[in-house]
């Protein structure tokens, strides 16, 4: 060994040249995609600003938007593992990307490293003509009838859990329980149910859970794909994840060939494409595209990730509001139980769901006060003129912010006030544009109507059900990201049973 060190010795200040130089290119190529752009003027070698954006993702951010208000420009650069970013503020270039006016000028990305972790077969990833072909199939999935089935299932998971909540904070007595893992296990269980059903068992539940929550710590990690790490757990915890729906998707064609009736997501869909295969078997075609069982794994992924994190943060926001303002929460309680009794042993209805108008607009004003998913990266696939004086160039990850965008155009933006969305005033009309917090364009959320029910749902049954109250704390309503945003108390609260008695409904 040390003769080896002796024989690269000199070498070594052609090597420390050849470093500095590399540096020195990093550095300038950085600046001359920065152009006068606000951002940070020098930046780490290879890593950029990834340990900050890593360790406390809400001061970056923050720091990221602060520059681009102080600047009048209305967006930002930072530089993360070898990467060129632009973070948008403002409503309007935000919608610059999401309308793609340039055909392909723009690739959704949903995480900076997040083709990594999703694989090739992606709904997110898609474009084009392929991408609305995709869109078509996904139709049936969210009509009034299958809606209709959802919101069923929904209300029995929610029940069980907010009866497990209320026994739990019996238990600990006079000390608050920390919502956030218990509202995430329940949407869990809930996204797992609505969309797989049944074809996936209680030993198959306990194994999902596992790798989601290996996914989950991985998205908040740097992209170091090598064994024992987090990023190499999450990306093999995802493989699975498909595998195993690929097997559900397997399940229910065979299923909906019997001709049986749909009982959850998975069935809606497989109906129309066991029609769409045995057309092909006709005719003597090829099976249609989309078909294959573990693409329509991935796209069932895609659906569990937007479905399970992004209504959790609502789920704990819609909590953490409704405690700061007791008059909405007095609304809430009035409404529901002017339509819905839990001592009539039945479930919310699709049309008492409808009847509940200012819920609804509740459901909407946090989903814009506290947008989850605050932003949608994209990737720029070629240059592309911004502005008058700025062209974004190719490769760049582009960061929208719905979160931004949600405090711009609307009345007193700050304050949390769900009458905004009433029929007078509208404002969810007035300021579309503004209400990114699905998205926009070709992209635009294809399942924000369950999402809106689900959150609706929760927030009938939770007021209606349970007497709560927030454990206050210093900054316990700061924002945090997991990946999602959350209250940084991890939403601590007092809970006893307000009713008399539950609902008596099947619980199996």
């Amino acid at each position: 060994m040390n003769s080896i060190l002796i024989s690269l010795a000199p070498l070594a200040p052609y090597l420390f040249s050849f470093l500095v130089l590399l540096l020195f290119l990093e550095q300038i190529s950085y600046l001359n995609k920065k152009k006068g752009v606000p951002g940070p003027a020098f930046v780490f070698p290879f890593l950029g600003n990834a340990l900050p954006l890593v360790r406390h993702p809400t001061k970056f951010w923050d720091l990221q938007s602060a520059l681009a208000t102080s600047s009048g420009r209305g967006f930002s650069a930072n530089y993360i593992v070898g990467r060129f970013i632009l973070f948008i503020r403002d409503t309007e270039l935000s919608h610059k990307v999401f309308a793609n006016v340039r055909p392909d000028a723009f690739h959704l990305v949903g995480h900076p490293f997040g083709k990594k972790l999703f694989g090739d077969h992606n709904l997110i990833y898609m474009m084009g003509q392929d991408h609305k072909d995709l869109r078509r199939r996904l139709a049936p999935n969210f009509t009034p009838r299958a809606l209709s089935t959802y919101t069923s299932l929904q209300q029995i998971i929610i029940l069980r859990h907010l009866m497990h909540w209320e026994r739990l904070a019996s238990q600990r007595k006079h000390e608050p329980i920390p919502l956030r893992f218990l509202a995430r296990d329940m949407n869990l269980e809930t996204s797992q149910t609505v969309f797989v059903g049944p074809y996936l068992g209680r030993e198959g539940r306990q194994r999902f859970n596992l790798d989601y929550n290996f996914f989950n710590v991985g998205l908040m990690k740097l992209p170091i794909d090598l064994p024992g790490t987090a990023f190499r757990n999450a990306r093999l915890g995802v493989d699975r994840l498909v595998k195993t729906l690929a097997v559900c998707a397997e399940q229910s064609k065979a299923r909906m060939e019997k001709g049986r009736q749909p009982s959850c997501l998975i069935d809606f869909w497989m109906q129309e494409t066991v029609r769409e295969l045995a057309d092909a078997v006709a005719a003597g075609s090829p099976a249609p595209a989309y078909t294959n069982d573990l693409e329509i794994g991935s796209y069932l992924f895609d659906f569990l990730f937007a479905a399970q994190d992004a209504s959790t943060s609502s789920l704990l926001w819609a909590v953490t509001l409704l405690d700061s303002h007791p008059e909405v929460l007095a609304k809430v309680r009035e409404e529901v139980e002017s339509i819905w009794s839990p001592e009539s042993d039945s479930l919310i209805t699709a049309e008492q769901l409808g009847r509940m108008k200012y819920t609804q607009a509740v459901a909407r004003e946090v989903v814009r006060y506290r947008a989850p998913a605050t932003m949608v990266p994209h990737i720029a696939a070629e240059d592309f003129p911004f502005t008058e004086t700025y062209t974004i160039p190719k490769g760049t990850i582009v960061f929208p912010s719905v979160y931004e965008s949600s405090f711009q155009g609307f009345t007193e933006p700050d304050r949390f006030d769900p009458d905004r969305f009433s029929e007078e005033r509208q404002e969810d009309r007035l300021c579309k544009r503004n209400f990114l917090a699905f998205g926009a364009g070709a992209h635009l959320c294809v399942g924000q109507r369950y999402a809106l029910n689900h959150l609706v749902l929760f927030m009938a049954m939770f007021a209606t059900l349970l007497d709560f109250k927030r454990h206050r704390s210093d900054g316990c309503d700061e924002i945090v990201y997991v990946p999602t945003i959350c209250p940084k108390d991890d939403c601590m609260v007092f809970l006893s049973k307000r009713c008399a008695r539950y609902p008596i409904l099947s619980l199996d």
